[in-house]
């Protein structure tokens, strides 16, 4: 069984005040129509101590957003800019969304609160600030999906119905309204280092990257690496180590995120931010989830290059405190940690022990082979040879005498293999929102996490380093 996430007393700690003048923009909260609960994360609002809100208390503050007590007073539309599909852009931040809270787990980390849907800000442009009711259970269900297979993501915390009818395009009609609120391990993302970088603000840029090593700590750079000790090198060394298992997490699962651009990149190496989001059908390394990914760039076996070019991003926006040698060293150690993050996560889904490196890249290569003679999903291959079980020839001999690891749940014994494939996800959408039958989408999430409870313990995300904060 997955241990439960552990239960914390409400800690409000808002560091980000300290930088806020030049990072974010206070703003307000849209004033909705209505307000209709329609999801609570029963699993992780007590790893803030927001479980003993009542129903009035959780609408008061995740659907009108007034302020959690000793928090921020007001809510912050955090600025940055981005490479979208490799094209620089300056004119983006928090458009529909905002930092609503920061507080501390039970092992200290710093989480935060930020929304989806909550309303315009000065980065909205023409558009509404509004998120769709589709959009807001399609990130619960990507959310769960993730977490169950060992990922290091964001938790859809709270989703509201908000009353209002918008307009879109690629939605079929009633579109209707939400707001959402997601528990994040922060959001400062690569796009903030380039804006600072691109302003020539480089006081406020050491200091970020101060921030972020204070607030998110990791393990030390590496004794070899050269100038391993300056603040900036030392990030982007726990950066690369983040996002290379963040991309080996994406292929072992089988998910496509769709738009990988650098102002979806946490430095914490959590993701989040699902929009065009798919799991495979079946094994295609040519797979977009993005209908407007004409090129391919983030398609599923592009992942990686991409997350590894977006770690080049951020070295070259740190390049105003540091020569470029140290960082480009950095950087160099991305498909080698990858590599690693890929088998261990790859041995974890399949309950079988690792053998070192040579052997567990023989494994992932004998698997994907199998999955395209099989015309299987990948979910289907590891539920079929999870503990090393039913395989034959080429995938046999790389199976043959790893030691099972794992529950050795009964789960293991049912003849379809939980999964989300883009059919079933629609069938949770029309339920919802055609039919007000949420009843599927709770089963949904039932199912969901009764997969990650039969996976076990979960690996823990790659650099990042334990701290205890009193």
């Amino acid at each position: 069984m997955r241990p439960e996430p552990q239960a914390a007393d409400y800690r409000p700690d808002t560091p980000i005040q300290a930088i806020a003048d030049w990072l974010a923009d206070p703003v307000e909260a849209a004033d909705f129509p209505q307000a209709i609960p329609r999801f609570r994360n029963s699993r992780h609002d007590k790893t803030v101590g927001l479980d003993g809100l009542d129903e009035a208390a959780w609408l008061a503050h995740f659907a009108r957003f007034e302020p959690l007590e000793g928090n921020l007073p007001r809510p912050l539309a955090l600025r940055y800019h981005g490479h979208q599909f490799r094209v620089y852009n300056p004119d983006i931040g928090d458009g529909r969304g905002f930092l609503f809270a920061q507080l501390r787990d039970a092992g200290g980390r710093l989480l935060d609160l930020g929304t989806k849907g909550s309303g315009t800000t000065p980065y909205s442009r023409t558009a509404d600030g509004r998120l769709t009711l589709r959009g807001a259970i399609r990130e619960i269900l990507a959310t769960e999906m993730l977490e169950a297979l060992g990922a290091n993501t964001s938790k859809t915390f709270a989703v509201i119905e908000t009353g209002e009818v918008l307009e879109r395009h690629d939605e079929p009609p009633p579109v209707r309204s939400a707001v959402m609120t997601r528990l994040s391990h922060g959001h400062i993302r690569i796009g903030s280092f380039q804006r600072l970088a691109d302003l020539g603000e480089r006081e406020n840029l050491a200091a970020l990257v101060n921030y972020c090593l204070e607030h998110y700590p990791g393990p030390e750079a590496p004794a070899d690496a050269p100038e391993g000790d300056v603040p900036a090198v030392k990030l982007l060394h726990q950066v690369v180590e983040r996002l290379a298992d963040l991309a080996a997490s994406y292929m072992a699962a089988g998910f496509v995120h769709g738009v990988l651009n650098t102002d979806n990149m946490n430095i914490t190496g959590e993701s989040f931010d699902y929009g065009p989001w798919r799991f495979l059908p079946q094994w295609d390394p040519g797979f977009t989830a993005a209908y407007f990914d004409h090129s391919g760039l983030y398609a599923f076996g592009r992942q990686p290059e991409a997350i590894h070019w977006n770690c080049a991003q951020l070295a070259i926006a740190l390049r105003p405190l540091v020569e470029a040698p140290p960082l480009v060293a950095a950087i160099e150690r991305f498909p080698a940690l990858y590599g690693a993050a890929l088998a261990r996560r790859w041995c974890w889904r399949l309950g079988v022990e690792s053998r070192g490196a040579a052997q567990d890249a023989a494994l992932v290569s004998a698997c994907e082979r199998a999955i395209k003679a099989g015309a299987l999903a990948p979910h289907e291959l590891f539920h079929r040879h999870r503990f090393g079980a039913h395989a034959e020839g080429e995938l046999a001999e790389a199976l043959e005498g790893r030691e099972s690891v794992g529950p050795q749940s009964e789960y293991w014994q049912a003849a379809e293999p939980e999964g989300l494939e883009i059919g079933e996800v629609n069938d949770v959408l029309d339920a919802c929102c055609l039919r007000d039958d949420w009843d599927v989408l709770d089963r949904k999430v039932s199912a969901i996490r009764a997969l990650g409870n039969a996976l076990g313990p979960a690996p823990e995300p790659s650099g990042h380093a334990n701290r205890l904060r009193k």
